[in-house]
Formats: C-alpha cells, sequence, structure tokens
C-alpha cells in the first residue's frame, strides 16, 4: 500500500505541474467557502458585538488567525475553514471584539466571554491544534491523496 505524502516529502520531492495547479484550484475554492462563512458569522454576531468594519477580507496569514485594523477591516485567515465551526465563530467573535477594544485588556476579555464563554476553550484548541489547518492534511483527513 503506498503511503501518503507528507510535507516533508513533499520538499523533497516537489509536487509536478499538473499537481501544483490542482491543489491552487482546491485552495481557491476553499478560500472562496471561507469567505462565506467568515461574512456570515460576521453578520450574525456583528449585532451582538457592535462597533463599525468597513470590510472582511479572507487570507493566508502566517502567523494570525485574524486581525482588526483601526479602520475597521477585519481580516482572517481562510485555513479556518478547516477548525470546528466554533473555532472559527471564537475567531470572529475576537476580532469583532476589537471594534470596541482595540487591545487585549479586562474589558476586551470580559466582552469576548460576554458573547463566548467556552472562548479559553477555543484558544487552546487553536494553540494545540492550528498547525493541523492545512489544506494538505484536511485532504489527508478525507482520504484523497495530496500527490496524485
Amino acid at each position: 500500500m503506498p503511503q501518503k505524502a507528507t510535507s516533508s516529502d513533499r520538499k523533497s520531492h516537489p509536487l509536478a505541474a499538473a499537481e501544483t495547479r490542482r491543489l491552487e484550484t482546491l485552495e481557491k475554492r476553499y478560500r472562496n467557502a471561507a469567505r462565506q462563512q467568515f461574512e456570515s458569522r460576521v453578520s450574525y454576531y456583528h449585532p451582538i458585538t457592535g462597533g463599525n468594519y468597513t470590510s472582511v477580507t479572507v487570507r493566508d496569514q502566517k502567523t494570525r488567525w485574524g486581525s482588526c485594523s483601526s479602520r475597521g477591516t477585519l481580516s482572517f485567515n481562510y485555513r479556518l475553514i478547516f477548525a470546528p465551526p466554533v473555532i472559527l465563530d471564537y475567531v470572529v467573535v475576537h476580532e469583532l471584539c476589537h471594534l470596541t477594544h482595540m487591545n487585549h485588556s479586562k474589558d476586551f476579555w470580559d466582552m469576548v466571554a460576554s458573547v463566548m464563554p467556552e472562548y479559553k476553550v477555543c484558544r487552546k484548541w487553536l494553540r494545540d491544534h492550528g498547525q493541523e489547518l492545512t489544506l494538505e492534511a484536511h485532504m489527508t483527513k478525507l482520504g484523497i491523496p495530496v500527490s496524485l
């Protein structure tokens, strides 16, 4: 039985052009799905948290799950689409609360807790499992080969 390719395998055995295009196409589809999910969840939680935002962007940030600019731009990491829904919701609530408190003060965390009392569990889940939120890991979990 052939072994599944791992991230370290791909570094030593680069993907063929067709495989790279396939992964790029899949990533684009997941980014679009993530955008829809983030916009939906922002619309759901925004009336609860208040504040003013100007736009929602979706990126593949290397070190952040989300951010909120002083101009009200909410940015989210598309890889959260691979997390349990409550984790995505936690990041949305976290960033929306920054519209009121642009810091991580006690007032900020109290506001997060008022909307999502279980936020500490979600935060810990992201610390423990965030590195697993990749397209390749998601495909492997579903039994879809990364390389053809």
